[in-house]
């Protein structure tokens, strides 16, 4: 399957079977990464009260269901974590630290 070039955002493929499932994440990583602003960036593991919506940069050292993926933005969507590789040039609000990154 084809992506997207900056945000890896999976193209439809010709004759593809449900195709709204491609569309809904999509959709979903559109939602975690435009306007981007995130919670926190020191968490090495993930906090126990989520809000649907809810998004993180990973620290280093990441346990649990973070483990691997440190450094990466973890959106809690549809119950469960997303994960997103940030690209160079992009910013992030972080609210506890008042402070783009």
């Amino acid at each position: 399957m084809t992506n997207s070039a900056n945000l890896a955002l999976a193209y439809l493929e010709a004759a593809q079977s449900q195709k709204h499932v491609s569309v809904n994440e999509a959709l979903s990583g559109l939602d975690a990464l435009v306007q981007l602003s995130v919670l926190d960036r020191d968490l090495a593991a993930p906090p126990g009260s989520l809000v649907e919506g809810d998004r993180y940069l990973v620290a280093a050292g990441a346990t649990g269901a973070w483990a691997g993926q440190a450094g990466k933005i973890a959106a809690w969507q549809a119950g469960a974590w997303m994960f997103h590789t940030p690209r160079n040039g992009w910013k992030a609000w972080v609210a506890d630290e008042a402070a783009f990154v």
